[in-house]
């Protein structure tokens, strides 16, 4: 048959792997990893936080800090978590915590949200005016003092604490104990997002969609496909 030789034939353009196999090159890129805040609105019983924590054990994100507290509504509380990973990272961490039975919403904060931290620092007690002086600069108060040690408490964003913990080196830092983000969404924006309808009695864990497209775990299924245990219900039928 005639046709060109095995040099002149054309040969596809792009990366290709061991195997000879085409990779897109938008797929084999590396992301550079973002910082992103993520507010959990959960239901407020006892396992919740187990759940997510080892739910990001397992998926083995990279978690900056995770703090959780009770919210205006006794019977939920609002988890935020706060994460450094590329894009497709930060979307599955929100696809897994929506597959989870107690999450009611997931949504990741505008960069504009309120964010902000509390460290209580230890430093020598040398030159106390000193201490005190720098600690009014970052809007610090003075928690305790004695003669060898100063413990401020200073709160605000992530970058004032990191300055105050700096510029309050210089004394000699003894101890540090720093919180995780407390973040909130400015105005009238809801922080968690919007609830699915109570009269339809389904959280996201029931309506979102897993990656690669399939459904998402039933209400009585665990992350990894186990069965989660049953719950009783109060009431009894009555067997003809």
């Amino acid at each position: 048959m005639e046709g060109p030789t095995p040099g002149e034939r054309p040969v596809p353009r792009g990366k290709r792997n061991s195997q000879g196999i085409r990779i897109d090159p938008e797929v084999e890129a590396e992301r550079e990893p973002r910082r992103a805040v993520i507010s959990v609105l959960v239901a407020h019983e006892p396992g919740v936080l187990s759940e997510v924590s080892s739910l990001f054990s397992r998926r083995q994100f990279n978690i900056e800090s995770l703090t959780v507290g009770a919210t205006n509504d006794p019977e939920r509380a609002r988890i935020t978590v706060v994460v450094e990973e590329p894009d497709p990272g930060i979307d599955q961490v929100e696809k897994q915590l929506r597959k989870l039975v107690p999450v009611i919403s997931v949504r990741e904060l505008d960069p504009d949200a309120v964010r902000r931290e509390l460290a209580i620092i230890k430093v020598d007690a040398a030159d106390p005016s000193e201490v005190a002086a720098v600690a009014d600069m970052y809007d610090a108060r003075t928690v305790d003092a004695s003669r060898e040690t100063v413990t401020v408490e200073v709160t605000g964003s992530r970058q004032k604490i990191e300055g105050a913990i700096d510029t309050l080196g210089q004394f000699g830092v003894r101890e540090i104990t720093r919180t995780g983000t407390a973040a909130q969404a400015r105005g009238t924006d809801s922080t968690a997002g919007t609830p699915p309808a109570e009269t339809t009695g389904q959280t996201e864990a029931a309506a979102a969609a897993t990656d690669g497209g399939e459904p998402a775990d039933a209400a009585g299924a665990s992350d990894d496909g186990e069965p989660k245990d049953a719950t009783v219900d109060d009431a009894t039928t009555e067997q003809a």
